[in-house]
C-alpha cells in the first residue's frame, strides 16, 4: 500500500498542463543508460575539428567568426527560439520570424527541434516528480554525468507519454528540419570554406557546436546541482539553481531556479542584476512590432507547490518595454 502510493502520480494542476502523461513515477524511474553511437560520434568529431583548428588554424578571424557564430545561435536559436518560443510559447511573433529562429536553433547542432522538445519535456516532468531516474536529475559524479548526458540515452522501460501539439507536429518546416538537422551544419560550412578555408570551417562550425553541446550539458549540471535558490517547489525530485555569473554566455539560461518557478516566462532574470540576454532580445524585437504576448512570470497560473524561500524574496524590477 505504501509502495503503491509512492508510484502515484501527484494531482498537481501543472502537471497536467504539461505535453508528457504517465501512469506512475516508475515511468520516470524504471531504465537503463546504454551508449548511443551516432549521439557520441558527432560530437567526437566536432571535438576533434575544433583541436584541429585550435591548433593548427589559428588566426584571429577565426577565433572572432567562432565567438560571433556560438553568440548568434546560442541567442537567436538555442534560448529564443527552441527555448522560449517552440517549447515554452512564451510569446507571439510572424511566421517567417519564428523559422528564423528555429533555423538558428539547428545549428547549436545537438538535436532535431522536435527531439529536443521530447527530450527536455521529459526531464522537465520527470523532476516535477517525487522521484526520477539519476539520468534525468543530473545526481551522478561529475564525468560519470558527462560520459551519461554527451554518449548515451536513457531507455525507460515504460516511458511517458508526450503529446506534441499540432502547431509544432504538423508544421512542415519543423518537420523538415527535425529530418535534416545535421546536413543544415553545410551551407554555413561551404559558406566559411568559401570565406576562409578549413580553418574557419573548424572554428565557425566544428567548435561552435562542440562549445553548445558541451556547454549546454555542462550548465545544465551544475543549474541541477549548485547555486542560488530562491524559490522550491515542494515535492519535486529535483530543484533548479541560479548560476549566477554565467548569464551573458548562456544568454539568461543559467537563471534555472527563476525558470524551475516560472517555465513559461519569456524573461529568466527576475530580480535586478539577474543579466539577462534572451529577454532583452525579445523587449527589443517588442519595441520593433515583431514579438507580442510576451508572458511574464506574473501572468502564469497560479502553483501551491511553488515557495519563495523567506531569506530572498523577489523583489520585481521594472519591464524594459
Amino acid at each position: 500500500m505504501e509502495t503503491q502510493a509512492h508510484e502515484t502520480i501527484p494531482q498537481q494542476a501543472s502537471l497536467k498542463r504539461l505535453r508528457a502523461s504517465a501512469p506512475s513515477i516508475a515511468s520516470t524511474r524504471i531504465g537503463r543508460v546504454r551508449y548511443a553511437p551516432g549521439k557520441s560520434l558527432w560530437l567526437c568529431a566536432m571535438c576533434a575539428g575544433a583541436l584541429l583548428g585550435c591548433t593548427n588554424y589559428f588566426s584571429w578571424t577565426g577565433v572572432a567568426v567562432y565567438v560571433l557564430a556560438t553568440g548568434a545561435v546560442l541567442l537567436f536559436g538555442h534560448s529564443v527560439g527552441w527555448h522560449r518560443k517552440m517549447i515554452h510559447n512564451s510569446f507571439q511573433c510572424p511566421k517567417w520570424l519564428e523559422n528564423i529562429l528555429l533555423y538558428f536553433g539547428v545549428q547549436v547542432g545537438m538535436a532535431g527541434p522536435i527531439s529536443l522538445l521530447r527530450v527536455h519535456d521529459l526531464r522537465d516532468y520527470a523532476q516535477r516528480l517525487p522521484d526520477c531516474h539519476d539520468y534525468l536529475r543530473h545526481r551522478n559524479s561529475f564525468w560519470r554525468d558527462a560520459w551519461w548526458q554527451l554518449h548515451c540515452d536513457l531507455e525507460l522501460a515504460a516511458p511517458p507519454t508526450i503529446e506534441v501539439e499540432a502547431r509544432i507536429a504538423d508544421d512542415r518546416f519543423t518537420r523538415f528540419l527535425e529530418r535534416t538537422w545535421q546536413w543544415q551544419q553545410l551551407p554555413p560550412a561551404l559558406l566559411l570554406y568559401a570565406c576562409g578555408g578549413l580553418g574557419l570551417v573548424c572554428w565557425g562550425m566544428c567548435a561552435r557546436i562542440a562549445t553548445a553541446t558541451v556547454g549546454h550539458w555542462l550548465i545544465g549540471y551544475f543549474a541541477h546541482n549548485h547555486g542560488e535558490k530562491h524559490f522550491e517547489v515542494r515535492g519535486a525530485a529535483v530543484q533548479g539553481h541560479n548560476i549566477r555569473f554565467t548569464s551573458l554566455i548562456t544568454m539568461g539560461e543559467c537563471w534555472h531556479n527563476n525558470h524551475h518557478a516560472y517555465p513559461g516566462s519569456a524573461r529568466l532574470g527576475l530580480r535586478a542584476g539577474e543579466w539577462d540576454p534572451g529577454w532583452w532580445l525579445l523587449a527589443g524585437l517588442a519595441r520593433a512590432g515583431l514579438v507580442w504576448d510576451l508572458r511574464l512570470s506574473e501572468d502564469l497560473p497560479h502553483r501551491p507547490e511553488l515557495h519563495a524561500l523567506p531569506e530572498s524574496l523577489i523583489t520585481p524590477t521594472e519591464s524594459p518595454i
